[in-house]
């Protein structure tokens, strides 16, 4: 049915799309009326129930978003931080309760206290103007550390557009089989988590026969304590599209897709102008330079997903389907968007692309350490003294990340979330023996991922911690696969008992609970939520052990 799905949604192609029409029908409100959904039902020849069980998925789509005008943030940052107590009082001294709903994640980890209204961030000191903001008379914008150690990859300034764009014009003039090559050679691999060679989901696309093929950006950066994605699409807008316009060019793609969270508004707006900048310059376009190749933006609000940030379940999304996961294979590079061959990476990894394509691919290979070649941008939240977005050299020791950089801390961590939601929890005594890069992370039982770092406090409960994790996992679940649709809310069950009476968990329970988490779901958020959980029982078992009958598995 997916399938047909979507052939149906495709028939209009992207510029006329399904799942932006239902996010600009609920604009006013908060969630699309009965009419506009039946309206669009019968033009796009969906069934009711699909688009029903679109409309129900998404945060700010769903019939519980209707009437909500100001939102607090619930990412895992703010809530270690203990800021969001003070920012809903002080909401609730201005607006009723069925106004007030929640944003996971605003992006604003370095300083937390962070809220939405009427399209906008804050955070900070922001929460003590409320009043003004309300009133429009109040000015905000974020500000943090951005430095580079090693070789500035991302962070180097760019040049004006039309001498920057110069490295566009010189890959026109090259065949896709030598820029490939480069890429090849670069051994540039995904940076939002994965860590999937990009030059390998170019080749196969390339080889993949079809008259339309896309580029597809994750720009769905979802993991609380990241927000390197928003520096780029903020700071750097043209490292990305560049590298988006030059990966359609070795493709034969000639639209690239930036599928960019409805929580980062100013990521939003910043993207659009510069997509603008390019059409003026023509940069973009029919024939670009006089090339014979054709690219053109499109620009996708999302609406509040976190399992958008799986590819398949984002290809999904942007056709106007209920964001599951899909099974592999066939792979995206092969049948992707509208079942045409796409790639999908995320906005860190096509941003490096530029320096690779003016450099050479030699120069980014020997910045790094073995396989994990290049910069890996490092996200720090606001325990740390000199909290920022932090470019360092792949294999940087980790010591010289939390103290040279940032300083160190502001008052005592036991323990650092990197990489996600479903990133390892990191002890504090087990940072210096680790290197930002991939391997070594994996070796040691953790993952880099997205290198978002969330610090918890040694005030803050480890039981406290996972239990927020099987609860963000079950809510945003697509509910495919039952491992992670029904486990995550079992082990929330379990953990909440555990704290709020006198059961006590089966660890055989547990560890089976894990181990289908693991093995049976369908994508990595039910797969990966076992791994922060496993960190916590190994290295806080003295203090979970109290919440369970027997010895922690």
């Amino acid at each position: 049915m997916s399938k047909n799905l979507s052939h149906l949604s495709g028939r209009k192609g992207l510029e006329y799309n399904l799942f932006e029409q239902l996010g600009l029908s609920a604009k006013g409100t908060g969630t699309p009326d009965k009419n506009e959904m039946e309206r669009l039902q019968n033009e796009f020849l969906f069934g009711k129930a699909n688009i029903h069980g679109t409309v129900s998925f998404y945060d700010f789509l769903k019939q519980e978003n209707e009437g909500k005008k100001i939102y607090t943030c619930n990412g895992s940052a703010c809530m270690t931080a203990n800021t969001q107590d003070k920012v809903k009082n002080e909401i609730a001294n201005h607006f009723p309760s069925d106004a007030i709903g929640e944003m996971c994640c605003l992006g604003r980890c370095h300083e937390n206290s962070a809220f939405h209204y009427q399209g906008k961030n804050y955070s900070g000191q922001a929460i003590d103007h409320l009043q003004a903001i309300i009133q429009n008379q109040y000015t905000y914008q974020d500000t943090y550390t951005v430095n580079a150690f090693g070789t500035p990859v991302i962070t180097r300034p760019y040049p004006e557009l039309g001498e920057y764009y110069e490295i566009w014009s010189s890959c026109l003039k090259k065949t896709p089989i030598s820029l490939l090559e480069e890429l090849q050679t670069s051994g540039l691999r995904g940076r939002g988590g994965a860590g999937f060679p990009i030059a390998f989901k170019l080749a196969s696309c390339r080889e993949t026969e079809s008259n339309t093929k896309y580029i597809v950006c994750n720009a769905d950066e979802g993991d609380p304590g990241a927000y390197s994605d928003r520096y780029i699409m903020e700071h750097r807008p043209h490292a990305l599209l560049m590298g988006m316009l030059i990966a359609g060019y070795i493709t034969g793609a000639q639209w690239g897709v930036l599928y960019i969270r409805a929580e980062y508004p100013e990521s939003i707006s910043t993207i659009a102008d510069s997509v603008a900048q390019l059409e003026q310059a023509g940069f973009i376009g029919e024939n670009i330079l006089d090339s014979g190749f054709n690219f053109n933006f499109k620009i996708i609000k999302a609406q509040g997903a976190y399992i958008c940030g799986e590819e398949t379940a984002l290809l999904s999304s942007i056709e106007g389907q209920r964001p599951e996961v899909r099974v592999r294979p066939p792979f995206p590079t092969q049948k992707g968007l509208f079942n045409q061959p796409t790639v999908v990476n995320n906005v860190e990894t096509l941003a490096c692309i530029p320096y690779i394509m003016e450099l050479g691919g030699t120069s980014f290979a020997k910045i790094g350490k073995g396989k994990s070649t290049g910069t890996k941008l490092i996200s720090l939240d606001g325990y740390f003294n000199r909290p920022g977005i932090y470019e360092v050299d792949m294999g940087t020791p980790m010591s010289k990340v939390i103290h040279q950089l940032g300083g160190g801390f502001k008052i005592p961590v036991k323990a650092i979330h990197i990489g996600g939601p479903l990133g390892g929890i990191v002890p504090v005594h087990k940072l210096d023996t680790l290197t930002a890069d991939f391997e070594s992370f994996a070796q040691s039982g953790f993952l880099l991922g997205h290198a978002s770092y969330v610090c918890i406090p040694t005030s803050y409960p480890i039981i406290e911690y996972i239990k927020h994790l099987f609860l963000f996992t079950a809510h945003e679940s697509c509910g495919k696969c039952f491992p992670c649709r029904i486990g995550s809310t079992r082990g929330y069950e379990m953990l909440e008992k555990a704290t709020t009476s006198e059961y006590k968990i089966d660890k055989k329970l547990m560890a089976d609970l894990l181990e289908t988490l693991e093995i049976g779901s369908l994508c990595a958020l039910g797969g990966g939520l076992p791994l922060p959980v496993k960190n916590a029982l190994t290295y806080f078992e003295d203090e979970l052990a109290k919440y369970f009958s027997a010895p922690l598995p």
